[in-house]
C-alpha cells in the first residue's frame, strides 16, 4: 500500500507491481508449429492481411487450418479463422496468444480460403466480407449431432443420359468427366429441355467417377425442380441442398454434411457457390442472367464469376446452361475458355414452338389496322381461343398489380400524390386512386399540369390484365401467378395462366400456347441490359411452350422490327448474345471492358477519384465517367478501363479505399465492380 512520503517513481514501481500481480500469466505455448496465421474478421481495408498469433499448448490440437478462434485485435476481441500453422513468424514484434478456439470444426477449408482470397481481389473487397459469404453462422447443437456417415454415399447413378442426346458434342464432355478432367462448356438447352435432369445425369457421371459436383440454380422454385431430378438419378441421399431459404440451423446442417464429405452432390442457390465440396469434379450454374445470382452484400460478387474463379483455381470441370444467352456467356466462348454444346439447327426447329409478332405482315394489318398499337391485337385472341382447346395458355405480363401506373387522361401527365409526390395507383376495380409510397387515397386528385380529374392507365398489371381475359373468355379458369402467389406447376388443362416475368410455371404437357405482353415495357427499361434481360425472359416463357409441330405458337405484343424480338421469332439466343457483345465493345462496356460504379457522398467520391487518378498505372487506360449528382448529398461515378487492366483496377480501387480508411476520412464510397444493374 503507498505510503504519504512514496516518491513518484516509488509510486510508479508500485503500480506496475499491482498491474502484473492481476495479469493472467499466459499459457504456455505449443512446441509443434507454435504460430497460426489467422484472418480476423475485419473489414476495414488497410488492415485486410493475414495476422500471426501464439498457439497456446492447450489449444494446440483445437487450432487447426479452418478453425473458428476468437483473438485480440485493437483491444477487442474478434472472430478469425485459422489460415495456416507455422513454425515461425515475420514479424519482429511481440505475437498475441489465441484467446479461444471457438470450435475445432474445421469449416473454412484450404481451397475455399483461396477462393475467398481469389473473389475479394477479384472485387476490389476484403476477405472477411467473403468468409462470410462462404462459411454460415456456427450452430453448436447441430456440430454435436452425430456423424450420419463415415464415408462419402455412393449415390446410385442412373446410366441414362437421355437429356444429353440431341447435342452433338455432350458425348465427349460426359466421357471427360468420367476420366477426371476438366472440361469446359457453354449449354443451350433446346426448347423444352429438362434442364435439371440435364444438370443431376452430368454430376452422376461426376459422382461415378469419385468426385464432387456442385450445381446452382437461381430461385428457390428451379431449385425444387433440381432437387426432384437429383432424388431421381442420384437417390434421395445422393445429394445434399445447401440454401440460405432453409433456414440458419437447416443451413448449417447440410454445410457441415458437405464439409465432412457425407455427399458428393451439393445444390443450392448463390449461397452455395461456396460449398466446401469434397474433390470437386465438377460447377454448374443454369440461366446465368437471372440478377438472383449476384450477391447484394459487400463486395457484391457473382455466383456466375464466382464458379469461373472456382473452377480454373480447381482444375474442375464447368458447365453454364440457358435457353438463353448471356453477354458474359459469349465472351467466354469467343475468348476460347469453354467449348459449346448447342443441338443442330433442325433439331431446335422441330422443338421450338412457332413465334410471331403481331402485325408482322401487311396482310393481318389489312385485316387489324391497330395490330401494333393494340395491347390485346386481334390476332392474340385467337391464338388465345385455339390454345384453349387443347391446353393451358401463358399471358405474361411485365407488371404485377392491378393498374401500377396512372396518367392524366388529357395530358398524360403523370399522376403523383399531393402530400409525398409518389405514384398514383389503382389496386383493384372499384375505390378511389391511392399513392404507391405513403398508400392516401387520391379521390379529390387534379392533374396539376391541365386541371383535369380524369386518369388512365399508363401500365396495366397482371391482375387487371386477367380480369380483362376473364371477361373475354367466360366459363374459362383464370390463374395468376407471380409476387406472394407463385405457381409451380399448372394441370394440361385449359386455363389462362397469367404471370409475370419470372413466375412462370410449368404446365404438364407445356403450353399449348402464349402471350407475351407489353414487350416494349421491358425494352424501355433504363438499364444496360434491359435488352438482354427481356430477350432472356421471352426466351424462358417460351421455351415452355410445346413444339410447332404439337400445335404450340408464341404470340408477342410489340415492334415487328425490333431486334430483340427477332431474337425470339428466330429462335436464335446465340446470334443475339453475339450482337450484344459486338454493341457492348464498341461502346466500351461490360464484359468487354472493366467497369467500376463508385457511390457516395459527394465529397467523399470526389477525393477517392482523385486518390484513385494518382495510383492507377497510367498503362492502365483509366477513364472516369461523372461524377452525377444523385441527389442533394450523394454522386455516382464510373470507373472504366479496358478488360486486360480489371486486375489493376481492382487492386488500384482497393488501395485508394484504403489510404481512406487509413486517415479516417468521412463519408464512405461503396465500390461495385461490373455491377449487375447498370444505367
Amino acid at each position: 500500500m503507498a505510503q504519504n512520503g512514496d516518491s513518484p517513481e516509488q509510486l510508479t514501481l508500485l503500480r506496475e507491481t499491482v498491474r502484473r500481480s492481476r495479469t493472467k500469466a499466459p499459457a504456455g505455448i505449443t512446441s509443434a508449429l507454435p504460430v497460426a496465421r489467422i484472418a480476423v474478421d475485419v473489414s476495414l481495408p488497410h488492415l485486410d492481411r493475414p495476422f500471426d498469433y501464439l498457439v497456446p499448448d492447450d489449444l494446440a490440437d483445437a487450432a487447426q487450418p479452418g478453425a473458428r478462434v476468437k483473438v485480440r485485435f485493437a483491444g477487442k476481441d474478434l472472430d478469425g479463422f485459422v489460415l495456416e500453422r507455422l513454425e515461425s513468424s515475420d514479424h519482429d514484434g511481440k505475437l498475441a496468444h489465441i484467446r479461444k478456439v471457438v470450435s475445432p470444426e474445421q469449416v473454412l477449408t484450404p481451397e475455399v480460403a483461396d477462393l475467398c482470397r481469389a473473389v475479394a481481389d477479384r472485387y476490389a473487397g476484403v476477405l472477411s466480407d467473403v468468409t462470410r459469404l462462404a462459411v454460415p453462422p456456427r450452430h453448436a447443437k447441430v456440430e454435436a449431432e452425430p456423424l450420419k456417415c463415415t464415408q462419402p454415399i455412393q449415390p446410385v447413378v442412373s446410366t441414362s443420359v437421355s437429356e444429353w442426346s440431341p447435342y452433338p458434342l455432350a458425348p465427349g464432355f460426359l466421357d471427360a468427366l468420367r476420366r477426371s478432367e476438366a472440361p469446359r462448356a457453354i449449354w443451350t438447352a433446346v426448347p423444352g429441355a429438362d434442364w435439371a435432369m440435364g444438370f443431376a445425369q452430368a454430376a452422376a457421371v461426376c459422382a461415378s467417377a469419385g468426385r464432387g459436383a456442385l450445381l446452382l440454380a437461381p430461385d428457390a422454385r428451379d431449385l425444387e425442380r433440381l432437387a426432384a431430378a437429383c432424388s431421381e438419378v442420384l437417390g434421395p441421399d445422393g445429394y445434399v441442398t445447401l440454401s440460405a431459404d432453409l433456414g440458419p440451423t437447416a443451413r448449417y446442417r447440410a454445410f457441415l454434411a458437405a464439409l465432412r464429405g457425407c455427399t458428393r452432390v451439393v445444390i443450392g442457390t448463390r449461397a452455395a457457390a461456396f460449398a466446401p465440396v469434397t474433390d470437386l469434379g465438377l460447377v454448374a450454374l443454369w440461366d446465368d442472367g437471372d440478377d438472383s445470382y449476384a450477391e447484394p452484400r459487400a463486395p457484391y460478387p457473382h455466383a456466375r464469376e464466382v464458379l469461373l474463379l472456382r473452377a480454373y483455381r480447381q482444375k474442375c470441370a464447368f458447365l453454364l446452361g440457358g435457353f438463353a444467352r448471356s453477354a458474359e456467356t459469349a465472351a467466354l466462348l469467343e475468348s476460347g475458355w469453354a467449348g459449346e454444346l448447342i443441338a443442330d439447327r433442325a433439331v431446335i426447329r422441330a422443338a421450338a414452338p412457332s413465334v410471331h409478332i403481331a402485325g408482322e405482315s401487311d396482310t393481318e394489318l389489312a385485316r387489324d389496322p391497330g395490330a401494333r398499337a393494340a395491347r390485346l391485337p386481334h390476332r392474340a385472341f385467337e391464338i388465345a381461343r385455339e390454345g384453349l382447346r387443347s391446353g393451358p395458355v401463358l399471358v405474361q405480363v411485365p407488371r404485377a398489380g392491378y393498374l401500377p401506373s396512372l396518367v392524366c387522361q388529357t395530358c398524360r401527365a403523370p399522376s403523383r400524390c399531393s402530400t409525398c409526390g409518389g405514384t398514383l395507383r389503382r389496386t383493384g376495380g372499384s375505390g378511389p386512386a391511392s399513392c404507391s409510397v405513403c398508400g392516401r387515397p387520391a379521390a379529390d386528385h387534379r392533374c396539376p399540369e391541365c386541371g383535369d380529374t380524369r386518369m388512365r392507365a399508363a401500365v396495366v398489371g397482371a391482375r387487371r390484365t386477367a380480369e380483362e381475359l376473364g371477361r373475354a373468355f367466360p366459363g374459362f379458369l383464370i390463374r395468376t401467378s407471380g409476387g406472394d402467389n407463385m405457381l409451380d406447376t399448372v394441370s394440361d388443362q385449359p386455363a389462362l395462366i397469367v404471370t409475370t416475368p419470372g413466375a412462370e410455371p410449368v404446365a404438364s404437357g407445356g403450353y399449348s400456347a402464349a402471350l407475351l405482353l407489353d414487350t416494349w415495357l421491358l425494352l424501355a427499361r433504363p438499364d444496360l441490359r434491359a435488352p438482354e434481360e427481356a430477350v432472356r425472359r421471352w426466351f424462358n416463357a417460351a421455351a415452355l411452350v410445346r413444339p410447332a409441330r404439337e400445335g404450340g405458337t408464341v404470340i408477342m405484343v410489340g415492334e415487328p422490327s425490333a431486334t430483340p424480338l427477332q431474337a425470339v421469332v428466330r429462335w436464335s439466343p446465340e446470334g443475339f448474345a453475339t450482337r450484344e457483345l459486338s454493341e457492348r465493345r464498341t461502346a466500351r462496356l461490360a464484359p468487354a471492358a472493366k467497369l467500376a460504379e463508385l457511390t457516395g457522398p459527394t465529397e467523399a467520391v470526389a477525393d477517392f477519384l482523385g486518390r484513385l487518378r494518382q495510383l492507377m498505372d497510367p498503362q492502365a487506360g483509366l477513364e472516369i465517367l461523372g461524377p452525377v449528382a444523385l441527389d442533394d448529398e450523394t454522386s455516382r461515378a464510373v470507373a472504366r478501363t479496358p478488360r486486360a487492366s480489371g486486375s489493376t483496377l481492382a487492386r488500384t480501387l482497393k488501395e485508394a479505399q484504403a489510404a481512406r480508411t487509413t486517415k479516417k476520412l468521412p463519408g464512405s464510397v461503396r465500390i461495385q465492380i461490373d455491377p449487375v444493374h447498370f444505367g
